[in-house]
C-alpha cells in the first residue's frame, strides 16, 4: 500500500514537472489587439445561382418572387430595416407633443433638401420597386417590391426611376450573378449620397471601390468589405446614421473596439488620450484625400444662369457649390447621439446658422470623445412668414427644375410635405454634421503631438471646453 502511494505521488510530481512548464510557456490565445482579423466574420463561398434562376423575368417583382421560394423570410426581414422604411423608430423630442420619426421619407437635409421633392430619382437608391409619390406609399407593404438585386447582383444591374430596374437590364443575368454584397453594391448608393460622388460624406466616395492603402488601410491593404464591419444578421445591418436618429444604442453601432483592443498602444500616453479622443480623430487626419467632397451649397443662386453648368461649381437647377480635397475635419465632443435634429416645421432664426443636426456631448460627458466630422454648410430656402425651412418639389413637369419658379415649387410641396406656405420666402444658412469614420489611413499617417498641441494646432481647445491647451496649463487630457 505504501509502495502504491509512493508510486502515485511520484507520478503526480513527474507530471507536474512536465505539464506546468508547458501550460506556462504555451502560446497565449490570440487577442483582438494582436490579430484584429480574428474578429472578422468568415466569408462563406456563395452558392452559384446560375442554374437556380433561369428566368426569363419581365419585372423585378418576378425576380423577388423567385427568390422568396427559397428565402421565404428575407422580404419580411428587409421590410423591418431602415434601408426599407427610410425612417427611424419614434423618438420623444422636447417641444413635440407626440413621438416623431426621422428619415429620408419625412425630414429635410441641407444637400438636396428633401427626397420627397424628387422621388423619381432619389428612390433609385431605395431597396425596393415601384415607389409611389406622395406622403402615403402603400407599395411599401408589398413583399414582392423588395429589391433583392440591388444588394446582391454582382453584375448587369442598375436602378432606374422610382426604384425600378433601369431600362434594358437583363434581369435573368443579374439574378444568376447574385452573391453576398461587396463594396460595389454598397457603394452604388453610399458613395453617391446627396446626388453625386462624394457629395454628402467626406469619407465615402468612389475611390473606395478599389482603394489604395493610403486612402483606406482597411479596404486597401486588407481588402475588407463593408459587411466585415457592418455585420449583418437577418438583413439588419449594424451601424446607424446619426443624422437620421436622435439616440442610438451602442450595440447597434460599429466601433473600432469590435476588432481592436481598447488599450493597444505601446505608449501609455496614447492609451490615456484614447479615453477622451476617438480613434478616428488621430487616424483620419483628413477626408476626401483623392476625390473632392462638397462643403458648401448655395440654393439661392439656382435658376439665375450665372455661368455655364459645371458639376463642381454651378448648376442652374441647383445653384452654386464648393468642393474641397484633403479636408481637415471639424472636431466636436460626441457620445454617439444627437443633441438636436431639425424637424419639419421647427422655427429658425434666419440671422444665424441653423443646425440641421447637432452631435451630443461636451467636456463633462463621460461617454463623449473628441470626434471628427465633415461640416456641410448650405444656403437653403425658408418661409419668411412662418420662419421655418421649406422643401420645394424639384422634379416633374411642374417642379422647380422645369419652371424655375420657387413660389410654385413651394405651393406644390404644401400637401406633400404637410407644411403651409405663406407665399413669402428667402434663404438662410444651415449647418449639417456627418461623422467621419471611413478612410482610416495607415498608422504612419496618424496625427502627431504637434498637430494638436502647438500654436497652430487643429483643435480649438476653448470651444471644446478647456481653458487652453492642456500641454500648456498642465491639466490632464481627460474629461473624466
Amino acid at each position: 500500500m505504501n509502495h502504491a502511494r509512493i508510486w502515485v505521488t511520484g507520478l503526480i510530481v513527474t507530471l507536474a514537472v512536465i505539464v506546468i512548464p508547458i501550460i506556462y510557456f504555451a502560446p497565449k490565445p490570440v487577442q483582438a489587439r494582436d490579430n484584429p482579423r480574428a474578429s472578422l466574420p468568415q466569408h462563406k463561398t456563395h452558392v452559384s445561382h446560375a442554374d437556380l434562376m433561369p428566368g426569363p423575368y419581365a419585372t423585378g417583382q418576378e425576380v423577388t418572387q423567385a427568390c422568396l421560394e427559397c428565402h421565404s423570410d428575407s422580404a419580411t426581414q428587409v421590410m423591418a430595416t431602415s434601408h426599407w422604411t427610410w425612417e427611424s423608430q419614434p423618438f420623444t423630442v422636447p417641444g413635440r407633443p407626440e413621438p416623431v420619426t426621422i428619415g429620408k421619407i419625412n425630414q429635410i437635409n441641407n444637400f438636396c433638401i428633401s427626397a420627397q421633392g424628387n422621388q423619381k430619382s432619389c428612390m433609385s437608391c431605395h431597396a425596393g420597386y415601384d415607389w409611389q409619390e406622395g406622403a402615403e406609399n402603400t407599395n411599401l407593404t408589398k413583399p414582392e417590391n423588395v429589391d433583392c438585386l440591388v444588394c446582391h447582383a454582382q453584375s448587369g444591374y442598375a436602378k432606374g426611376q422610382y426604384g425600378n430596374p433601369a431600362d434594358g437590364v437583363d434581369l435573368a443575368a443579374a439574378a444568376q450573378s447574385v452573391a453576398a454584397p461587396t463594396r460595389n453594391q454598397c457603394g452604388k448608393c453610399h458613395f453617391n449620397g446627396g446626388g453625386g460622388n462624394g457629395v454628402k460624406h467626406g469619407d465615402l466616395d468612389e475611390t473606395l471601390y478599389y482603394p489604395a492603402a493610403e486612402t483606406d488601410v482597411h479596404m486597401g491593404e486588407y481588402n475588407l468589405l463593408c459587411t466585415d464591419c457592418h455585420v449583418t444578421q437577418d438583413h439588419q445591418i449594424k451601424g446607424r446614421l446619426v443624422a437620421d436618429n436622435y439616440t442610438i444604442s451602442p450595440d447597434e453601432q460599429v466601433a473600432c473596439a469590435d476588432c481592436h483592443a481598447a488599450n493597444l498602444h505601446a505608449d501609455e500616453r496614447l492609451n490615456t488620450h484614447a479615453q477622451t479622443v476617438a480613434c478616428q480623430t488621430c487616424h483620419i487626419p483628413s477626408m476626401a484625400t483623392k476625390d473632392p467632397t462638397k462643403v458648401y451649397w448655395d440654393w439661392s443662386t439656382a435658376g439665375l444662369g450665372l455661368q455655364p453648368d459645371d458639376h463642381f461649381e454651378y448648376l442652374k437647377i441647383k445653384g452654386s457649390f464648393e468642393y474641397a480635397s484633403n479636408v481637415q475635419p471639424a472636431y466636436l465632443w460626441f457620445n454617439g447621439n444627437l443633441a438636436y435634429r431639425y424637424l419639419l416645421g421647427d422655427t429658425i432664426d434666419p440671422n444665424k446658422p441653423t443646425s440641421i443636426n447637432l452631435p451630443a456631448g461636451d467636456i463633462d460627458d463621460s461617454a463623449a470623445k473628441i470626434f471628427p466630422f465633415k461640416l456641410h454648410v448650405a444656403k437653403q430656402p425658408y418661409d419668411t412668414g412662418y420662419n421655418y425651412l421649406l422643401a420645394p418639389v424639384t422634379a416633374g413637369p411642374d417642379g422647380y427644375w422645369t419652371t424655375f419658379d420657387w413660389d410654385s415649387a413651394f405651393r406644390l410641396a404644401e400637401e406633400r410635405m404637410g407644411l403651409k406656405y405663406s407665399g413669402n420666402y428667402s434663404f438662410a444658412e444651415t449647418w449639417m454634421y456627418w461623422p467621419t469614420t471611413h478612410m482610416v489611413q495607415p498608422k504612419e499617417n496618424a496625427l502627431q503631438c504637434n498637430d494638436c498641441h502647438s500654436a497652430n494646432g487643429r483643435l480649438d481647445w476653448q470651444a471644446l471646453g478647456y481653458p487652453g491647451d492642456p500641454m500648456e496649463w498642465g491639466g490632464r487630457f481627460t474629461n473624466k
